[in-house]
């Protein structure tokens, strides 16, 4: 059981010392748990840069996670993973009717109750609270130390009010997923996942009280833990400590004092000198050395790599950065894909890039998240999937067939349609062997006129279409099956609809009409 610190300036080589460690772990086959935690929003762009590390196609043996991935991990193993957690629209509601409640006790929230975002601002404070442990008995503490003239004290009573009730009526039926670090923390000495395993975390720039916790706990449980910290150095080298780096040191004493606390072997650190990341670019370089930094030095050479605009608003702002590009592209001979626009606030800027981008003729792909259940191959498997829960109900056959990936055409979907809300079709009629021979009319089949009589036979053909690969899937994975059966039966039943050469085909009808965005994402 061991504590490792890496640490080096940005760009020095941290992850890339990291990846190439986890590469040789993988190598030596010594059958450890290898582990890369990374923060939440990087565990894709990690797993990425593993797999292009280890050239090896995939990461079996090791396995990238957040902190919010491995409580799940650890509530699998030691209990836990199927108690209900309350979806962030319930937990609004909740606060809500507790506002509600209370309105009459309020004097500094009376005012603002009833606001709007008000509920979602009292939301993110008991977020806050519960990531730093903060319980209400605490806060109760902290209300009682203050003197009671104390206008905080007033305003630290009334959120204490609500944060109290709130426990009280999630801890009944729900769990706040905010408390899901705090539970695996304490889960994680009955687990044996991480006995014996080797451990890198990366990415981070400080840590929350719940992730101290769990990193204590795997301190325990692993071989050993590596960390990385974005600094030039471990020791507080500034009179103030109000330096750039000053935070990162900070986490690094509270991890020192938390392994000599449970007596945690504390290796030499492994430290990485200047940024490399620069090396093309000296007023880059100067840049990231100098930046926030005191005493400073200045650049006085002219800078090439560096330029300021000072725009009037966001329109000129965005049209200034396409005139830019288009100048790069036409003049230097570089590629659209070569460059990237970053912005801070992104909701405020990608209506007007869609629009002034499109003027200039300028692909570009806006990295947003996208809702994937609206995205027509995901509908399609849920309402697959819905067809045999609701056993062919009306809704979810449609539903599935609507998402145009079926192979039939609309022209069919709708006769269909017409015919089964006439004759009320549904559950078990979808898939009898006898062919549909009831007549919206009424009339019997054997009196249909010929017209009728051909449409009969061609809707019988569009169910016929429908049901095959349908009863395909259902056959293949009826009963207790494996997950290599059903992600076998999912798949083959894809293939049977021809799924990716109309995804292939989607994919190439975006880019030629320079829909990038919907190309990217198909």
């Amino acid at each position: 059981m061991s504590l490792r610190i890496v640490y080096g300036r940005a760009g020095s080589g941290k992850t890339h010392f990291i990846l190439n460690e986890v590469k040789s772990r993988i190598e030596e086959n010594s059958g450890k748990t290898l582990v890369f935690l990374v923060p939440e929003q990087f565990s894709f762009q990690a797993e990425k840069n593993l797999i292009s590390a280890t050239k090896a196609g995939g990461i079996l043996k090791t396995e990238v996670l957040s902190f919010q991935r491995m409580a799940y991990r650890v509530f699998n193993e030691t209990g836990g993973i199927t108690y209900p957690h309350i979806h962030p629209a319930g937990k609004s509601m909740i606060i809500y009717q507790i506002l509600n409640k209370m309105s009459d006790k309020f004097k500094v929230f009376s005012g603002t109750c009833e606001r709007e975002g008000f509920v979602n601002t009292i939301s993110t404070l008991i977020t806050e609270l519960k990531r730093y442990n903060v319980t209400p008995q605490q806060l109760k503490d902290a209300i009682d130390a203050l003197p009671e003239d104390n206008s905080l004290r007033e305003k630290l009573t009334e959120i204490n009010l609500v944060y109290s009730e709130f426990g009280e009526i999630i801890s009944q039926t729900y769990r706040d997923s905010d408390d899901d670090l705090t539970l695996a923390a304490k889960k994680i000495a009955a687990s044996s996942l991480y006995n014996g395993a080797e451990i890198w975390i990366d990415g981070f720039i400080s840590f929350t009280p719940q992730e101290y916790k769990m990193i204590v706990e795997l301190l325990k449980k692993a071989e050993r833990v590596t960390i990385t910290l974005c600094t030039d150095t471990l020791e507080d080298n500034t009179a103030s400590g109000t330096d750039v780096f000053a935070p990162v040191r900070n986490v690094y004493r509270k991890l020192a004092r938390s392994a000599k606390e449970n007596s945690i072997i504390i290796e030499k650190p492994i430290s990485f000198g200047e940024s490399v990341r620069f090396k093309k670019s000296e007023e880059l370089t100067h840049l990231e050395k100098y930046f926030y930094t005191y005493p400073y030095k200045t650049y006085k050479s002219k800078t090439q790599d560096i330029s300021l605009f000072a725009a009037m608003n966001i329109f000129s702002e965005i049209e200034a950065a396409a005139t830019e590009i288009i100048r790069l592209c036409r003049d230097h001979n570089m590629r659209f894909r070569e460059i990237a626009v970053v912005t801070r606030n992104l909701p405020a800027y990608e209506k007007l890039v869609e629009i002034i981008f499109s003027d200039y003729e300028i692909p570009y792909f806006i990295d947003r998240k996208v809702d994937i259940n609206n995205h027509p191959l995901v509908r399609l498997l849920l309402s697959m999937m819905d067809i045999f829960i609701d056993n062919w109900s009306y809704e979810a056959v449609f539903r599935y067939l609507k998402t145009g990936l079926t192979g039939i055409d609309q022209s069919s979907i709708d006769r269909l349609e017409n015919y089964v809300l006439a004759c009320g079709i549904r559950g078990n009629y979808w898939t009898r062997e006898k062919p549909w021979d009831m007549s919206p009319e009424l009339i019997p089949k054997d009196k249909l006129p010929d017209e009728n009589q051909k449409e009969l036979e061609q809707i019988n053909e569009i169910r016929s279409r429908i049901v095959k690969p349908l009863l395909g899937f259902r056959n293949k994975t009826k009963g207790r099956r494996t997950a290599v059966d059903l992600c076998t039966g999912i798949y083959d039943f894809l293939c049977d609809l021809g799924i990716p050469e109309t995804i292939e085909k989607s994919i190439e009808n975006f880019r030629e009409s320079g829909e990038l965005n919907l190309a990217n994402e198909y």
